[in-house]
């Protein structure tokens, strides 16, 4: 299935990520430590189970493949990797592999990388993980379909952009705005305007 394809079976491209109010997806440690308090928002227990549910391929970076494997301790014990579905690491250096997950390591252009993504996830969505300055590399190729952000009610001050790209003519188009306590949002962009 070619990207123009894919576009006509409803599958999309998204970056689902989590951001403090000020535009930072991790902190200047790349934590996420800051996040974890909004884990048990009422309501939104169901949220990631139905978005990974029509995911069908993922692909991430470096500094987010590390955090992944810092986090789960899946290079030592590759049960602990929590997802079933293909996954590219986008890199310019060698990382720790382990086998057992359907992981791939790729580095340079994006675009035919999502060829195969596509090919892949059958008519599925593709998962932009992080970080941004991968997420602008899609958009700049105009392959990124949908933003959708999970905002936190906090100020990082600094720390890993959501998306270091100037996004301006024409804006993303808000599709919809969930709220989660007193604290929480979800925005959901469409990246054009169709």
């Amino acid at each position: 299935m070619s990207d123009a394809d894919a576009k006509l079976t409803g599958m999309s491209t998204q970056y689902y990520t989590a951001s403090s109010i000020d535009g930072f997806i991790a902190d200047s440690d790349n934590s996420l430590d800051w996040l974890f308090q909004f884990s048990e928002k009422t309501g939104m227990e169901d949220q990631y189970p139905k978005f990974i549910a029509d995911v069908g391929a993922m692909a991430m970076g470096s500094t987010t493949y590390e955090w992944v494997a810092d986090h789960t301790g899946f290079l030592s014990d590759p049960e602990k990797w929590e997802y079933t579905i293909p996954t590219w690491v986008f890199s310019s250096r060698e990382l720790p592999r382990v086998e057992g997950p359907d992981i791939r390591f790729v580095s340079g252009d994006v675009g035919p990388v999502h060829e195969e993504m596509v090919q892949a996830a059958e008519g599925k969505n593709v998962w932009l993980v992080g970080g941004g300055d991968l997420v602008g590399q899609f958009h700049d190729q105009v392959l990124l379909d949908e933003v959708i952000i999970g905002m936190a009610s906090v100020f990082l001050g600094s720390g890993a952009p959501l998306l270091p790209r100037r996004i301006v003519t024409p804006p993303l188009r808000l599709l919809e705005v969930t709220k989660f306590g007193a604290d929480f949002a979800l925005l959901r962009y469409a990246v054009r305007p169709d």
